[in-house]
């Protein structure tokens, strides 16, 4: 099924492109007199010369010897440009401006992903082929549709990056070779924890047990409230730190148009998740675990994947209670998440909080459930809110099972005395500014905090803190599970933005895992150094906070709604 060749079916031009500083790359996307699209490197004046109408322009900075981080802008140019070719033309332009770190980042992770489980991939395929097809259904059934236009933006964007990444413009894509490429695998990541449970994954034996992706999250509100700050830590595998922070600017009329994230090479969502919205809402999430093992078979093909719901979520809410509706159509069940949305149009720096005015909303996904509510007064009379991978709302504590597994290993699967939940309410009071947040957020002295102790030999977990060093548990320790044991597993970063930032939709950043209470990581000394792929990655990771200065402004359209009625022929779909 040729969806690319039902946009494309124009003549297509690909010019020769100038090699740019390996450092800074700047790709434009364009169409030529007949409307054929081709592409060019910045710096070669016939090039652009055949350009009538230019589409979307990636500008590529990579810092990350200096800084840990990469950055990415990408811009569409005009509003005129239908939905599906704005996510192309963007896709298109990323994936030829970073295609040498998403080469990297690909051996990094989801390389050998297959390896010694080709039924299960045989079964994953036929899933994730399905439900593309479904996808596709829906799209050409609803050509006016503003949400399958949204849905239908997020693929093409896959497809523009895949193709930008392999150079091949407008080239026809099958489905069975789109469902096991490594840059759809990047996206899906999240997905692909449930769907590995549905499908039963056999472990790969070659590798470090890694375990679910976890995470630490915080929303304070400071004293007299002055501000709110809004911090989020990934904990993930090692092998993920090759990094870039993206902003997209699409031109679709909708209030999250741009929107800037912490992301990773050829993800075109921010996985950790730690987005920045036009809307000025501030999104975060934490993942909560599943143990339900009869609620996978309510995933199913016909719904959308977390990753584009999430991305079609951003872009059309405006508040957080919008958000959650817009994010809850065709829940997928995959990807389970406690999702926190700051809305910080409602918030004025020194006044009074109203309770139920939608500062922060709270929103939890397992199959089949999406339960979220307005939880403004709680932080009012709390002062913050915590995120740390243990459900809050009671139906869902049930319906994942977590409750069980509460009663089975104690406390650690609670929500108010698992280790973290003890450490933010000790520690929150801390926070009164940036500093002080970024501090907390990249805490961990596991040795001596009596929290981070466990019933374990020795006697306290590098997992039971707020930036996680897993890596520093001995590979010999007796754990009372395996979660809280030696893995390749550590918080790789933090970002904090508060209510001045947001306005630019920037944030501070630290790249890498903590140090200070516990040892610099550094690959040459590091127990994970030969078992865990680490490629183009800075060995000694001590790097400074960044706050990066995107080069474009943020211009809002909240008027802009005669854009959405954009007539899109069906036969240009998908």
């Amino acid at each position: 099924m040729n969806w690319i060749l039902l946009v494309l079916f124009v003549p297509l031009l690909v010019l020769p492109s100038l090699v740019q500083s390996k450092h800074q790359r700047q790709y434009t996307v364009c169409e030529d007199e007949t409307g054929g699209l081709l592409h060019y490197k910045e710096g070669r004046r016939q090039d652009r010369e055949l350009c009538a109408k230019r589409l979307a322009t990636a500008y590529f900075h990579d810092e990350i010897n200096q800084t840990g981080w990469a950055f990415l802008e990408v811009d569409i140019i005009s509003p005129k440009t239908p939905h599906w070719l704005q996510g192309y033309a963007a896709g298109f332009a990323e994936g030829r401006a970073t295609r040498d770190l998403i080469d990297l980042h690909i051996l990094n992770t989801v390389n050998g992903y297959c390896d010694g489980a080709k039924h299960f991939c045989d079964e994953l395929g036929e899933f994730m082929v399905d439900n593309l097809k479904w996808m596709e259904k829906k799209i050409k059934e609803n050509p006016e549709d503003e949400y399958w236009q949204q849905v239908n933006l997020t693929v093409n964007q896959l497809f523009g990056l895949i193709h930008g990444y392999e150079n091949e413009l407008g080239a026809k894509i099958e489905l069975e070779k789109l469902a096991i490429h490594p840059i759809f695998m990047i996206q899906v990541a999240g997905d692909l924890e449930d769907l590995a449970l549905k499908f039963k994954k056999p472990e790969n034996p070659k590798k470090v047990f890694s375990g679910p992706g976890h995470c630490s999250a915080l929303v304070k509100l400071l004293p007299n409230n002055e501000d709110i700050l809004f911090s989020h830590v990934t904990w993930s595998s090692y092998s993920t730190m090759l990094r870039i922070n993206k902003k997209y600017s699409f031109k679709t009329g909708d209030p999250g148009q741009v929107y800037s994230f912490s992301s990773y090479p050829a993800s075109i969502t921010s996985t950790d998740d730690f987005i920045l919205t036009s809307a000025k809402l501030a999104i975060l999430e934490t993942t909560i675990e599943n143990y339900n093992e009869k609620s996978l078979d309510l995933i199913v093909p016909n719904s959308v994947l977390t990753w584009i719901r999430a991305e079609v979520a951003h872009r059309t809410a405006s508040s957080g209670l919008q958000w959650a509706e817009a994010f809850g159509r065709h829940n997928s069940g995959t990807y389970n998440n406690e999702w926190v949305v700051v809305d910080y149009k409602q918030f004025h720096r020194g006044k009074p909080i109203q309770p139920d005015t939608g500062i922060i909303h709270v929103v939890e996904q397992m199959p089949g459930h999406i339960v979220h509510s307005d939880m403004t007064a709680h932080l009012f009379e709390t002062t913050y809110w915590p995120g740390y991978n243990q459900p809050y709302y009671k139906q869902i504590i049930r319906f994942s099972d977590t409750d069980k597994m509460q009663e089975k290993f104690g406390d650690w699967f609670s929500y108010d005395k698992t280790p973290r939940a003890l450490i933010f309410k000790r520690d929150h009071h801390t926070v009164t500014d940036m500093d002080s947040m970024l501090a907390l957020m990249q805490s961990n002295n596991y040795t001596k905090d009596p929290l981070s102790r466990c019933d374990c030999n020795p006697p306290y977990s590098a997992e039971n803190a707020i930036a996680c060093r897993s890596d520093l548990n001995p590979p010999n320790g007796t754990y009372p599970f395996k979660y809280i044991g030696f893995r390749d597993l550590g918080a790789i970063d933090v970002k904090v933005t508060n209510s001045r930032l947001i306005r630019a939709l920037q944030f501070t950043a630290v790249s890498g895992p903590p140090h200070g209470a516990v040892p610099v990581f550094d690959w040459k000394t590091s127990p994970l150094r030969e078992k865990v792929p680490h490629f183009g990655q800075p060995d000694r990771w001590t790097f400074e906070p960044v706050t990066y200065k995107w080069r474009r402004g943020v211009h809002h359209h909240h008027h802009a709604h005669y854009l959405r009625k954009m007539h899109q022929k069906p036969a240009l779909d998908f």
